[in-house]
Protein backbone atom coordinates (compact mmCIF):
# COMPACT_ATOMS: atom_id res chain seq x y z
CA UNK A 1 0.00 0.00 0.00
CA UNK A 2 1.53 3.28 -0.84
CA UNK A 3 2.12 6.10 1.51
CA UNK A 4 -1.06 8.05 -0.16
CA UNK A 5 -2.89 7.94 -3.28
CA UNK A 6 -5.29 10.23 -5.01
CA UNK A 7 -8.09 9.39 -7.63
CA UNK A 8 -8.63 12.29 -10.49
CA UNK A 9 -10.99 12.64 -12.98
CA UNK A 10 -10.99 14.63 -16.23
CA UNK A 11 -7.67 13.57 -15.92
CA UNK A 12 -6.53 13.22 -19.99
CA UNK A 13 -5.93 16.65 -20.48
CA UNK A 14 -6.10 20.20 -19.25
CA UNK A 15 -6.74 21.39 -15.62
CA UNK A 16 -6.97 17.67 -14.45
CA UNK A 17 -3.67 16.59 -16.14
CA UNK A 18 -1.98 19.00 -14.54
CA UNK A 19 -3.65 18.12 -11.47
CA UNK A 20 -2.61 14.66 -11.91
CA UNK A 21 1.31 15.48 -12.24
CA UNK A 22 1.62 17.95 -9.50
CA UNK A 23 0.21 15.08 -7.14
CA UNK A 24 2.20 12.69 -8.63
CA UNK A 25 5.36 15.26 -7.83
CA UNK A 26 4.08 15.32 -4.43
CA UNK A 27 4.71 11.19 -4.07
CA UNK A 28 1.04 10.53 -4.56
CA UNK A 29 0.03 7.10 -6.20
CA UNK A 30 -2.62 8.31 -9.22
CA UNK A 31 -6.08 6.44 -10.36
CA UNK A 32 -6.92 8.84 -13.22
CA UNK A 33 -10.22 8.69 -15.21
CA UNK A 34 -11.42 10.33 -18.21
CA UNK A 35 -14.23 9.32 -20.68
CA UNK A 36 -11.92 8.77 -24.22
CA UNK A 37 -10.05 5.38 -23.19
CA UNK A 38 -7.13 6.52 -26.22
CA UNK A 39 -6.54 10.21 -24.97
CA UNK A 40 -6.73 8.46 -20.99
CA UNK A 41 -4.24 6.22 -22.21
CA UNK A 42 -1.48 8.38 -22.91
CA UNK A 43 -1.88 10.57 -20.15
CA UNK A 44 -1.01 7.42 -18.40
CA UNK A 45 1.98 6.85 -20.40
CA UNK A 46 3.20 10.01 -19.91
CA UNK A 47 2.48 9.94 -16.26
CA UNK A 48 4.09 6.29 -15.61
CA UNK A 49 7.25 8.03 -18.19
CA UNK A 50 7.66 10.82 -15.01
CA UNK A 51 7.97 7.85 -12.84
CA UNK A 52 4.67 7.66 -11.21
CA UNK A 53 2.07 4.52 -10.41
CA UNK A 54 -0.90 4.85 -12.20
CA UNK A 55 -3.85 3.12 -12.69
CA UNK A 56 -6.43 4.66 -15.23
CA UNK A 57 -10.08 3.58 -15.44
CA UNK A 58 -12.05 4.74 -18.85
CA UNK A 59 -15.51 4.92 -17.72
CA UNK A 60 -18.61 7.44 -18.49
CA UNK A 61 -19.11 9.28 -15.28
CA UNK A 62 -23.23 9.56 -16.62
CA UNK A 63 -23.14 6.14 -15.55
CA UNK A 64 -23.51 5.39 -12.16
CA UNK A 65 -21.83 1.81 -12.30
CA UNK A 66 -19.07 3.37 -14.33
CA UNK A 67 -17.97 5.54 -11.08
CA UNK A 68 -18.75 2.82 -8.64
CA UNK A 69 -15.90 1.19 -10.89
CA UNK A 70 -13.30 3.68 -10.73
CA UNK A 71 -13.76 3.83 -7.29
CA UNK A 72 -13.45 -0.36 -7.09
CA UNK A 73 -10.29 -0.45 -9.29
CA UNK A 74 -8.36 2.87 -7.09
CA UNK A 75 -9.60 0.66 -3.59
CA UNK A 76 -8.02 -2.56 -5.34
CA UNK A 77 -5.21 -1.38 -6.59
CA UNK A 78 -3.93 1.13 -3.26
CA UNK A 79 -6.83 0.84 -0.53
CA UNK A 80 -6.55 4.11 0.60
CA UNK A 81 -7.92 7.56 -0.37
CA UNK A 82 -5.72 11.01 0.29
CA UNK A 83 -6.85 12.82 -1.94
CA UNK A 84 -9.91 12.96 -4.81
CA UNK A 85 -9.72 15.49 -7.11
CA UNK A 86 -13.86 16.03 -8.94
CA UNK A 87 -12.14 17.58 -11.96
CA UNK A 88 -14.38 16.25 -14.97
CA UNK A 89 -16.72 18.73 -16.44
CA UNK A 90 -18.74 19.62 -19.71
CA UNK A 91 -20.15 22.98 -20.76
CA UNK A 92 -22.74 23.09 -23.72
CA UNK A 93 -24.16 26.64 -24.10
CA UNK A 94 -27.60 27.87 -25.33
CA UNK A 95 -30.50 30.03 -24.74
CA UNK A 96 -33.01 29.28 -22.34
CA UNK A 97 -35.43 28.91 -25.01
CA UNK A 98 -32.92 26.37 -26.86
CA UNK A 99 -31.83 24.17 -24.10
CA UNK A 100 -31.84 20.44 -25.38
CA UNK A 101 -32.66 17.86 -22.61
CA UNK A 102 -29.63 15.53 -23.68
CA UNK A 103 -27.27 18.18 -23.41
CA UNK A 104 -29.08 19.79 -20.05
CA UNK A 105 -28.72 16.08 -18.53
CA UNK A 106 -25.71 15.83 -19.79
CA UNK A 107 -24.15 18.58 -17.66
CA UNK A 108 -25.98 18.52 -14.62
CA UNK A 109 -24.86 14.40 -15.00
CA UNK A 110 -21.14 15.17 -14.92
CA UNK A 111 -20.74 18.71 -13.37
CA UNK A 112 -22.98 17.40 -10.28
CA UNK A 113 -24.77 14.23 -9.63
CA UNK A 114 -21.01 12.80 -10.30
CA UNK A 115 -18.88 14.43 -7.83
CA UNK A 116 -21.98 13.91 -5.04
CA UNK A 117 -21.37 10.06 -6.06
CA UNK A 118 -18.13 10.24 -5.66
CA UNK A 119 -18.05 11.12 -2.34
CA UNK A 120 -20.86 8.67 -1.43
CA UNK A 121 -18.49 5.55 -2.73
CA UNK A 122 -15.36 7.65 -1.37
CA UNK A 123 -16.28 8.32 1.93
CA UNK A 124 -15.59 5.21 3.44
CA UNK A 125 -11.30 5.68 2.40
CA UNK A 126 -11.45 9.23 2.86
CA UNK A 127 -12.76 8.98 6.56
CA UNK A 128 -9.80 6.60 6.81
CA UNK A 129 -7.65 8.78 5.70
CA UNK A 130 -8.65 11.55 7.39
CA UNK A 131 -8.64 9.60 10.83
CA UNK A 132 -5.00 8.84 9.76
CA UNK A 133 -3.26 12.16 9.34
CA UNK A 134 -6.43 14.51 9.62
CA UNK A 135 -5.49 16.28 6.29
CA UNK A 136 -7.71 13.85 3.60
CA UNK A 137 -8.64 16.60 0.96
CA UNK A 138 -11.09 16.59 -2.00
CA UNK A 139 -11.04 19.55 -4.96
CA UNK A 140 -14.30 20.43 -6.97
CA UNK A 141 -14.10 22.01 -9.92
CA UNK A 142 -16.24 24.67 -10.01
CA UNK A 143 -15.87 27.88 -12.37
CA UNK A 144 -16.48 31.60 -12.12
CA UNK A 145 -18.98 31.31 -13.67
CA UNK A 146 -20.58 29.80 -10.76
CA UNK A 147 -19.72 33.18 -9.24
CA UNK A 148 -21.06 35.46 -11.96
CA UNK A 149 -23.70 33.45 -13.82
CA UNK A 150 -23.56 34.18 -17.88
CA UNK A 151 -26.86 33.67 -19.64
CA UNK A 152 -25.56 31.55 -22.77
CA UNK A 153 -23.58 29.20 -20.31
CA UNK A 154 -27.01 29.33 -17.43
CA UNK A 155 -26.87 25.77 -17.03
CA UNK A 156 -23.40 25.10 -16.84
CA UNK A 157 -23.10 27.99 -14.55
CA UNK A 158 -26.03 26.88 -12.30
CA UNK A 159 -23.71 23.18 -11.43
CA UNK A 160 -20.77 24.71 -10.82
CA UNK A 161 -22.67 27.25 -8.35
CA UNK A 162 -24.63 24.18 -6.71
CA UNK A 163 -21.18 22.25 -6.62
CA UNK A 164 -19.39 24.95 -4.50
CA UNK A 165 -22.60 24.92 -2.40
CA UNK A 166 -22.01 21.48 -1.77
CA UNK A 167 -18.75 21.89 -1.12
CA UNK A 168 -19.74 23.84 2.06
CA UNK A 169 -22.18 21.30 3.01
CA UNK A 170 -19.07 18.58 2.63
CA UNK A 171 -17.20 20.49 4.83
CA UNK A 172 -19.76 20.75 7.38
CA UNK A 173 -20.30 16.99 7.29
CA UNK A 174 -16.52 15.94 7.02
CA UNK A 175 -14.20 18.35 8.03
CA UNK A 176 -14.22 17.48 11.85
CA UNK A 177 -13.66 14.14 10.83
CA UNK A 178 -9.85 15.80 8.94
CA UNK A 179 -11.66 15.56 5.05
CA UNK A 180 -11.53 18.72 3.89
CA UNK A 181 -13.46 20.07 0.57
CA UNK A 182 -12.59 23.04 -1.54
CA UNK A 183 -14.03 23.96 -4.78
CA UNK A 184 -11.58 25.90 -6.99
CA UNK A 185 -13.31 28.60 -9.53
CA UNK A 186 -11.14 29.55 -12.31
CA UNK A 187 -11.93 32.19 -14.66
CA UNK A 188 -10.82 31.15 -18.48
CA UNK A 189 -8.03 28.61 -18.62
CA UNK A 190 -5.52 27.94 -21.45
CA UNK A 191 -7.14 24.31 -22.31
CA UNK A 192 -9.07 23.32 -25.35
CA UNK A 193 -12.55 23.49 -22.79
CA UNK A 194 -11.80 27.22 -24.01
CA UNK A 195 -11.51 27.20 -27.27
CA UNK A 196 -14.37 28.24 -27.96
CA UNK A 197 -13.41 32.05 -26.66
CA UNK A 198 -10.28 32.34 -28.18
CA UNK A 199 -11.02 34.77 -31.04
CA UNK A 200 -11.70 37.30 -28.26
CA UNK A 201 -9.59 36.28 -25.33
CA UNK A 202 -5.94 35.42 -26.51
CA UNK A 203 -4.58 32.53 -24.80
CA UNK A 204 -1.44 33.88 -23.53
CA UNK A 205 -4.11 35.91 -21.40
CA UNK A 206 -5.62 33.16 -20.18
CA UNK A 207 -4.91 31.57 -16.71
CA UNK A 208 -2.23 28.44 -17.24
CA UNK A 209 -3.59 24.55 -15.87
CA UNK A 210 -0.32 25.23 -13.82
CA UNK A 211 -1.64 27.82 -12.00
CA UNK A 212 -4.47 25.47 -10.63
CA UNK A 213 -2.01 23.22 -9.71
CA UNK A 214 0.03 25.39 -7.76
CA UNK A 215 -2.81 26.13 -5.29
CA UNK A 216 -3.31 22.21 -5.15
CA UNK A 217 0.13 22.43 -3.96
CA UNK A 218 -1.08 24.65 -0.95
CA UNK A 219 -3.42 22.97 0.11
CA UNK A 220 -1.22 19.84 0.77
CA UNK A 221 0.76 21.94 2.62
CA UNK A 222 -1.29 23.56 4.90
CA UNK A 223 -2.03 22.47 8.63
CA UNK A 224 -5.20 20.11 8.89
CA UNK A 225 -6.59 23.00 11.29
CA UNK A 226 -6.92 25.21 8.27
CA UNK A 227 -10.24 24.81 5.63
CA UNK A 228 -10.27 26.95 2.90
CA UNK A 229 -13.67 26.05 0.97
CA UNK A 230 -13.06 27.76 -2.00
CA UNK A 231 -10.48 29.34 -4.11
CA UNK A 232 -10.83 31.87 -7.22
CA UNK A 233 -8.54 32.32 -9.67
CA UNK A 234 -9.17 35.82 -11.92
CA UNK A 235 -7.45 36.99 -14.64
CA UNK A 236 -6.82 40.66 -14.33
CA UNK A 237 -9.14 41.58 -16.97
CA UNK A 238 -12.10 39.98 -15.11
CA UNK A 239 -11.55 42.03 -11.88
CA UNK A 240 -14.58 44.24 -11.43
Amino acid sequence: MPERAALVTGASRGIGFALAEALGEEGYALTITARKPDSLEQAAAELRERGFEVEEVAANLTDEDAVREVVRRHRERYGRLDVLINNAGVGIGAKADEHQTKFLDLQLAVNLRAPILFYRECAKMLRAAGAEHRAALVVNMASIAGKSPQAWLSVYSATKAAIAAYTVSMNKEFAKQGVKSVAFAPGFVDTDMADFVKDRIPAEEMLRPSDIAEALRFLLRVSPQCVIPEIVFQRPQEIM
